[in-house]
C-alpha cells in the first residue's frame, strides 16, 4: 500500500464485497450428511434449517439418530464456513491484499 488513502479505498471495497457475500450466504444452501447418507440436513449459509431427510433405517435407535443429526448439522455448518473462508480469500487476492490481512471492522 502506498498511502493511507489507498488503504481506505481497499477497506471500502472489502466492506462492500463482504455485504454482498453475506447476502449471498443467506441464499446458498449446504447439505450435511451422516451415517453414509442416513441423515441429511440442509442449512442456509447463515445456519438456518431448510430441510431434513432421515432414512427409515436410522429410526431404529434413538441415541444413534440423535448423534447422526448432530453430525449432519456440523457437516453442513463446516461446508458453509469453508465456502465463506474460500470466498474471502479470493476476495482479498482480487483486491491485492496479502493473505490473512485483517481490517479493523
Amino acid at each position: 500500500m502506498k498511502n493511507i488513502g489507498e488503504l481506505m479505498a481497499k477497506a471500502h471495497q472489502v466492506q462492500s464485497q463482504m455485504t454482498i457475500l453475506q447476502s449471498k450466504m443467506e441464499e446458498l444452501e449446504f447439505e450435511g450428511q451422516a451415517g453414509n447418507g442416513l441423515v441429511k440436513i440442509t442449512l442456509t449459509g447463515r445456519g438456518y434449517g431448510v430441510k431434513t431427510q432421515i432414512d427409515e433405517k436410522a429410526l431404529a435407535d434413538k441415541e444413534t439418530l440423535e448423534d447422526l443429526i448432530t453430525v449432519a448439522i456440523t457437516d453442513a455448518r463446516n461446508k458453509a464456513e469453508n465456502y465463506l473462508t474460500a470466498e474471502m480469500e479470493k476476495m482479498q487476492k482480487n483486491l491485492g491484499l496479502p493473505p490473512g490481512f485483517k481490517l479493523p471492522f
